[in-house]
């Protein structure tokens, strides 16, 4: 019996070995043109199949045009990545930000994923920040050659970074016609697009500019030590705080922080990087318990930096800060009453996962299949969120201010979209990646294109804040603008905060 369980590890890890290197050779072969323009024509095929709201931002005729107008191009075999290149900018289009290619990559082995965590991160090991064509490093985390913070990166292994800056931008979309959200994005995902494009490289060269003087350094993928590799492993315990708190163990923080910013615990503070939903109903329930007995008079929540997530989450949160009861939501659109079974149930199951998956297929069938409704001539998906919510027992009824910035996406604007149209809160900062009147997402359909083999993953659902539409075409704009320059982050200054701080101080002083 031993023995047999050794032969199906073996053949599973064979099997393993073999899809990742059948997987790497495709990203790496080339495409005939006529292959490419049927994947051109697919993708645009699916988008007006599965997408509920396509012609938002750009009209039929206009996202036409681009579709025909790229085929026009390719006259020449591509590989996938290249492949990339030219269609994602035109699906940045549709100016839908969830809306994207995913990146073809190379593959692991679980011996190469081994190995590479015993090195250390050669890009990552940095905090950046984007303004314009320029990217700088804001946080050396390992005063990796005593590169300092405000220091430009102006060429990577001699190509000009304004070059890559230019490519990669065009990649990127917020929702509608938003300027803000671009730099925020980009500098998370600058290195993904880099490495995607370049390979994954043990070693690169870069040009830095700092204070008028330039130097160069040559980056490499160094050895962890054992105090590394021990840190590694504590990061990966999973305490009580840090299960509530949401830890990141990829940058050493919580997801989810609370606390009171004076010793009378009149102005409580929260902050949440991801609506990731885990955990989520615990940390509000215990930091709005606290603040109930410390009978605070201001709260403030921090939604900067934080890309969404979990429509759940910002329901449960807006049920404490909601005066009567609410509807988050309005009853959001599908494209047809079977777009729900169209979600990839399987997708990448093991066999394992997929035997298992299997026994409960019928149930998710029927349960999807009766997920919608037919409303004046329009399909509509049922969501708990559409629906009348009471505000939660602990509720906070003092006054309350939200932080946003070009970072906040998705859920953050639909909660913050809503709570200003219901007069609830004063935001303070600057206008939000994510639309005020909603977004295309909930849940997606998998499409890969046929012979580029790229996953195209199309929103299902037409999501929007139970508002009175703006109609701008932009995102949730501020009360009060307040900027944060890089030299503010450098210097660990937060003027947006600090602008709260002192309306309260002076709102006391007055009274």
């Amino acid at each position: 019996m031993k023995n047999y369980y050794i032969l199906i590890l073996f053949a599973l890890s064979l099997a393993s070995c073999i899809s990742v290197r059948k997987h790497n050779e495709q990203t790496t072969s080339l495409i005939s043109p006529e292959k490419l323009k049927d994947d051109v024509d697919f993708a645009h095929s699916k988008l007006k199949e599965l997408h509920p709201q396509l012609y938002w931002y750009i009209s039929k005729k206009d996202l036409d045009y681009k579709f025909d107008s790229l085929k026009q191009t390719i006259d020449q075999p591509l590989t996938p990545i290249q492949f990339y290149f030219k269609l994602q900018p035109v699906i940045a289009q549709v100016r839908e930000g969830h809306l994207s290619l995913r990146i073809p990559r190379r593959k692991f082995t679980k011996k190469e994923i081994k190995v590479l965590e015993t090195k250390k991160p050669m890009f990552s090991r940095f905090e950046y920040y984007v303004k314009g064509e320029h990217l700088y490093i804001i946080k050396n985390k390992d005063s990796v050659e005593n590169i300092k913070p405000g220091t430009e990166i102006v060429a990577i292994n001699t190509i000009p970074v304004a070059d890559f800056m230019k490519k990669y931008n065009s990649l990127i979309s917020s929702d509608g016609f938003n300027t803000t959200f671009q730099p925020y994005f980009l500098k998370d995902v600058f290195f993904n697009f880099y490495t995607a494009e370049n390979g994954f490289e043990d070693k690169a060269t870069i040009q830095t500019l700092y204070k008028g003087e330039k130097k160069t350094y040559t980056l490499t993928r160094e050895l962890k030590s054992k105090t590394d590799l021990a840190k590694d492993k504590e990061q990966e315990k999973r305490t009580q705080e840090k299960k509530v708190n949401d830890y990141v163990a990829f940058d050493n923080s919580y997801n989810r922080n609370f606390k009171f910013l004076d010793k009378d615990s009149s102005i409580a503070y929260i902050k949440v990087k991801s609506f990731s939903r885990e955990y989520s109903d615990k940390f509000y329930k215990n930091s709005f318990e606290n603040i109930k007995k410390s009978d605070a008079k201001y709260l403030i929540i921090d939604v900067r930096n934080n890309y969404g997530g979990s429509l759940e989450e910002i329901n449960n949160l807006y049920s404490y800060l909601a005066p009567e009861p609410y509807v988050l939501i309005k009853p959001s659109q599908v494209t047809s009453k079977i777009t729900p079974l169209k979600t990839n149930y399987f997708r990448k199951s093991k066999p394992f996962q997929y035997a298992l998956k299997s026994i409960f297929y019928p149930s998710f069938f029927f349960s999807q299949a009766f997920s919608t409704y037919k409303k004046d001539g329009k399909v509509y998906y049922k969501m708990k969120a559409d629906k009348s919510t009471k505000p939660n027992k602990n509720a906070f009824n003092g006054k309350v201010f939200v932080l946003i910035n070009g970072g906040s996406f998705s859920a953050s604007s639909i909660i913050t979209s809503k709570l200003k149209n219901d007069k609830r809160i004063f935001l303070v900062g600057e206008e939000t990646g994510g639309a005020n009147d909603g977004t295309v997402a909930g849940f997606y359909s998998y499409q890969k294109l046929p012979n580029s083999k790229i996953d195209l993953p199309i929103g299902l659902l037409l999501v929007q804040p139970n508002i009175e539409f703006t109609h701008t075409k932009k995102g949730v704009t501020p009360d009060i603008t307040v900027t944060e320059t890089m030299e503010d982050i450098i210097e660990k200054k937060d003027p947006q905060l600090e602008w709260v701080k002192k309306e309260i101080a002076k709102e006391n002083t007055v009274k």
